[in-house]
C-alpha cells in the first residue's frame, strides 16, 4: 500500500487556514472566494463518528461527485472552479489530497437539505405509514415498503445541528426558511429534474436511485448553485437492481454492513463508538468502489 492508498482519517495542511471538519468533509480557506474541499475516509453511523476510516472511501466520493457534477452541469450551475487541488497546497501536502480533494467556489449554502425521493422507504416510509403523506404530500393508498411512487417527490428537510437528526418538513415551512418562495420553487423544479435525469441514467447501469439529497448555495445573482457533493453513497440510497423488490428494505451501496454490525455491539450509540474490525471495513470499502465502478466504467 503506497502512502496515498492509505486510509485519511483527518487531514493536515498547515499552507492553507482550516476553515471546517466536519464529519467527513475538512475544508480551508483558498483566498477570499475558493474553498479546497478534502473528503477524508471517515465514517459516521448513527450520527457519531466512527474511529476506524473506511480505505479510499474518500477518493470513491469525489470520483463520484465529479462525475455528477460534469454530467449534469446542464441543468445547473454547480461550484467546481477547475482548480488542481495539488497546485493550492505545499508541495509535500500534495500527497494527503491527492484523489481526494476539489477546490471550489464558496457560496452561502441554503438553510435546507434539497431531498428529492422516487421511492417509499427509510423515515418516508415510517412518515407514510402514519399519515399517508411524506412532508404534507398525501401518496396513493397501500403502498409498500420501497415501492416506487408514481413520480419523484420533492421532501425538504431542516439542517440539524451535530448529532442530531435532520427532520422532513412541509414545502411551505421550507420556503419560508429559504425566505424567497420562487427561489425554494426553482430549487424543488432542479432538484427534481437531477433527480430524474441520473435515475435514468443509473437504470442503465444496473442501480436504482432510491433517494437523494442535494445542497444548494446562491449566487450574486440569487439563482441556485449546487454545491457539497452529489449522488454519492453517501448523499443518496443506491440499491443493486438486481436485489430490488417491494415489501423490504434492499441492500445498498453504502454503510449497511457497518450499521448492521454496530446493532449486535453493546453500544449506547453515543461517542466514542466502537472500532470495526478488518472484515467490515473490506466490506464496506468495496461496496463503495463498486458503486463508482458500476456507474463510471465505460
Amino acid at each position: 500500500m503506497t502512502a496515498t492508498d492509505a486510509p485519511l482519517f483527518q487531514s493536515d495542511l498547515k499552507s492553507l487556514p482550516l476553515v471546517h471538519r466536519g464529519k467527513v468533509r475538512d475544508l480551508y480557506a483558498v483566498g477570499e472566494d475558493k474553498l479546497l474541499v478534502v473528503q477524508s475516509d471517515r465514517l459516521s453511523a448513527f450520527d457519531v463518528i466512527l474511529p476506524t476510516p473506511i480505505p479510499r472511501k474518500g477518493k470513491v466520493l469525489t470520483e463520484l461527485s465529479l462525475f455528477w457534477f460534469r454530467k449534469l452541469a446542464h441543468v445547473v450551475p454547480n461550484h467546481l472552479t477547475g482548480i488542481a487541488p495539488e497546485s493550492v497546497v505545499a508541495k509535500e501536502e500534495r500527497a494527503q489530497i491527492e484523489g481526494r480533494a476539489m477546490v471550489v467556489r464558496k457560496f452561502s449554502p441554503l438553510k435546507i437539505e434539497a431531498v428529492v425521493r422516487g421511492y417509499v422507504i427509510g423515515s418516508g416510509w415510517k412518515d407514510y405509514q402514519s399519515s399517508g403523506m411524506i412532508c404534507g404530500i398525501r401518496l396513493p393508498p397501500g403502498l409498500k415498503q420501497a415501492q416506487k411512487l408514481p413520480q419523484p417527490i420533492f421532501t425538504p428537510a431542516t439542517k440539524a445541528p451535530a448529532g442530531s437528526h435532520d427532520e422532513n418538513i412541509p414545502f411551505e415551512e421550507a420556503a419560508s426558511i429559504v425566505g424567497d418562495r420562487r427561489l425554494a420553487e426553482r430549487v424543488r423544479e432542479i432538484s427534481i429534474r437531477l433527480y430524474t435525469e441520473a435515475a435514468d441514467y443509473a437504470a442503465t447501469r444496473g442501480i436504482v436511485i432510491a433517494d437523494t439529497k442535494f445542497e444548494f448555495g446562491t449566487g450574486a445573482d440569487g439563482a441556485p448553485v449546487l454545491i457539497d457533493e452529489i449522488f454519492t453513497p453517501d448523499s443518496s440510497r443506491f440499491w443493486p437492481a438486481s436485489e430490488y423488490r417491494t415489501g423490504v428494505s434492499p441492500p445498498s451501496f453504502d454503510k449497511q454492513f457497518v450499521r448492521d454490525w454496530l446493532e449486535t455491539q453493546p453500544w449506547n450509540k453515543k461517542h466514542p463508538a466502537p472500532a470495526l474490525p478488518p472484515d467490515v471495513l473490506a466490506k464496506t470499502s468495496e461496496k463503495y468502489r463498486e458503486a463508482l465502478r458500476l456507474l463510471t466504467a465505460n
